[in-house]
């Protein structure tokens, strides 16, 4: 798998044509949005604009909202049911008209990276493509993580009437109803103690969390401490936000001039120190995939990302990725015997 070649590089977040620090302008959608709400912002304004005449993206399964379904977004209103992130398993191509240039797409990188690598194998012509956008990914918690999370605040996941991994606020809450019972945690304690600890193996093995193949990307620009470790109190929300291609910068500037996001130049090396599992993810893979490759493990293949010069780069830290990824494998292998 290959990044699609387009504008400047950068090492850790790829290619790009412009980066912007962003935001929505209506505050119910900044509000509502995981990060500042920018791909809700966009996903309202492309419609209104009738630049495509629906989205696919995901949202909570309204029989089971501890579940994450694809859904068809036509509406501001179902844009904003959509609004902020779903840290569970969904299978948004499942939902998407493939050969419908008018049919955008909101998805995860892998989603989105197997979606334009179609376009391609298809041979359709990049004026005919359908809009593709996504956002900053450090994996995907297996559904027992969550129905495991949500029994812990006391709900069960088959009684629960309503569920949010955030939102309603920057970086937002993780919040569980059955109508009874309310349970709530922090950002900081929902993903950082639980979900992000409960990832599906393949993720760890991934090589675009940023989205390298959309025509937007998304991502966290959290507020850093005096050594830029990123902190995670309650604040308006901020994205940065990353034109991957000219279609997208050209979408991007229509919408700011439009009024539906606000956006200010940013520079990528300032982006590092508040994204520091996607710098992490870049810098190590080489070394996790060895360390598969060891255990007799299959891997992916992956060009055209530098891999190889970062890891040279620290050659320890390669080796010490190598390693601890060779021993999980080895008993995860026993275990399972």
């Amino acid at each position: 798998m290959a990044p699609r070649v387009e504008g400047a590089e950068h090492e850790i977040f790829g290619r790009y044509v412009s980066v912007w620090e962003g935001y929505a302008r209506d505050d119910t959608t900044r509000f509502m949005g995981s990060s500042g709400g920018v791909i809700t912002a966009m996903t309202e304004w492309m419609l209104k604009s009738e630049i495509v005449n629906q989205i696919t993206g995901s949202a909570a399964k309204p029989t089971r909202p501890t579940t994450t379904v694809p859904v068809t977004i036509m509406t501001r209103a179902e844009a904003l049911e959509s609004a902020g992130s779903r840290y569970g398993p969904v299978a948004n191509l499942a939902g998407w008209k493939t050969g419908d240039p008018r049919v955008g797409l909101v998805g995860k990188p892998c989603e989105v990276s197997a979606a334009s690598q179609l376009q391609d194998a298809l041979g359709i012509d990049a004026s005919d493509r359908p809009v593709l956008l996504s956002f900053f990914c450090a994996g995907t918690p297996s559904q027992f993580a969550t129905d495991a999370l949500v029994r812990q605040l006391g709900v069960d996941p088959g009684a629960a009437v309503s569920m949010k991994y955030r939102g309603g606020g920057w970086p937002g809450t993780f919040e569980v109803s059955d109508g009874a019972t309310t349970g709530s945690l922090s950002y900081d304690e929902s993903w950082g103690k639980h979900l992000g600890r409960q990832l599906q193996q393949r993720c760890k093995i991934c090589v675009d969390g940023t989205g390298a193949h959309a025509d937007i990307a998304v991502g966290d620009y959290w507020m850093a401490d005096e050594n830029g470790y990123p902190l995670f109190e309650e604040g308006a929300g901020n994205s940065v936000v990353i034109a991957r291609t000219q279609r997208g910068h050209e979408l991007l500037q229509q919408a700011a001039l439009a009024g539906a996001i606000a956006i200010m130049p940013l520079e990528l090396d300032r982006v590092r120190p508040v994204q520091p599992l996607q710098v992490k993810r870049k810098l190590t893979l080489v070394g996790r995939l060895l360390g598969r490759r060891l255990a007799g493990k299959a891997v992916p293949k992956y060009a055209g990302y530098g891999l190889l010069r970062l890891a040279l780069r620290n050659p320890a830290n390669t080796a010490r990725a190598a390693l601890g990824t060779f021993r999980r494998s080895l008993r995860r292998s026993a275990d399972n015997r």
